[in-house]
């Protein structure tokens, strides 16, 4: 038998979820809960859809009100559903695939000069208002340019020193820049005032040495160059590249192609020659080699030793960036990590 409290539930059901979901979506600041509430009443396990099979347990006479009741709910609850999206996605300016037009634009990063390339520049402007020119040389070098020429001669132990990459027996990865030197004095008289900057390839790699490196190699040639001529070209470019503060010291040293030669060593721009970590205790840092150019060199290229002399000097531009910004490790300027780069 019918019993009229089943009718009373459910226009009672209806009239609560009518008050409900209104309420909701009044409060509701969100496109992602209003379509949550959507799915919550008008989804097929939704409340309003749930009072809507109920509809049929109702006498017939009953029925229809109460279906039309309910579908008019339904229709209404859509209708503001829809309006408050639209309102919503106008406040917010987003669209269907959840585009925020109103915030701010991403920030489109601008590319800069590596900072071996800022370095290698700075080096090349310093040389050029010293009046030196720049030179080229192939980085797939014959051996004779890049050791016999420079007076290293097969078997030579100097070569030890190198520690080449070979692609055949007469054909290297050149290990310096000095090659540019004897290619250079073959095709040109003195005077000659030269620098060499470019690519060079070892085999070593830790936290000073990598593989692949830059050099810049400089030679000056011409009537009564001394040592003192070094000395001065030299100081200056240290003062220039650091500052005129920076002191430094020439150190006796040896190279195959130079003689006398001289390692230059700065003043430790970490500790201030206190001593330190970096400078081994002694207060000071290597920054380069130079000498004056071996007679054997200039006789390959048939240059007049009695006439011509001349000096060299070369560095290593990874080594001068570590030292003017502090760097500890030469790897650092080949990892590519955006966050290191940018700081130059």
């Amino acid at each position: 038998m019918y019993c009229g409290g089943v009718l009373q539930n459910c226009m009672s059901r209806i009239d609560e979820i009518e008050k409900e979901v209104f309420d909701r979506i009044e409060q509701t600041a969100s496109v992602d809960d209003l379509e949550q509430i959507s799915v919550e009443y008008l989804g097929r396990k939704g409340f309003l859809t749930g009072a809507l099979r109920d509809i049929s347990s109702l006498p017939k006479e009953d029925r229809p009100v109460e279906g039309q009741k309910a579908n008019a709910l339904k229709i209404k609850i859509k209708a503001v559903i829809e309006e408050k999206t639209a309102r919503l996605q106008q406040i917010c300016g987003t669209d269907s695939f959840g585009i925020d037009v109103t915030l701010p634009g991403r920030k489109i990063s601008c590319g800069s000069l590596h900072p071996i390339t800022q370095v290698a520049k700075e080096i090349s402007d310093i040389f050029l208002r010293l009046g030196f020119d720049i030179a080229e040389s192939p980085e797939v070098e014959t051996d004779y340019y890049n050791f016999e020429a420079l007076n290293i001669p097969k078997y030579h132990p100097a070569r030890d020193m190198q520690d080449t990459f070979y692609v055949s027996e007469n054909i290297v990865l050149r290990t310096h820049t000095s090659p540019s030197q004897p290619r250079v004095m073959e095709k040109t008289q003195p005077p000659v005032r030269i620098i060499s900057p470019g690519k060079v390839f070892r085999c070593d790699s830790d936290i000073t040495h990598t593989p692949m490196f830059h050099q810049v190699e400089g030679l000056m040639v011409d009537k009564n160059i001394s040592f003192g001529d070094l000395k001065g070209i030299l100081t200056t470019f240290i003062h220039q590249f650091f500052d005129k503060e920076t002191s430094l010291r020439f150190r006796p040293s040896f190279f195959p192609f130079t003689e006398p030669s001289a390692e230059v060593d700065i003043r430790c721009v970490m500790c201030k020659g206190k001593g330190c970590r970096i400078c081994s205790k002694t207060g000071w840092l290597e920054v380069l080699g130079s000498g004056m150019v071996h007679p054997a060199v200039f006789e390959n290229v048939g240059y007049d030793t009695d006439t011509y002399t001349g000096f060299a000097f070369g560095m290593g531009i990874e080594r001068l960036a570590m030292l003017k910004y502090g760097i500890d490790d030469i790897r650092k300027f080949f990892e590519n990590d955006i966050r290191f780069l940018g700081q130059f």
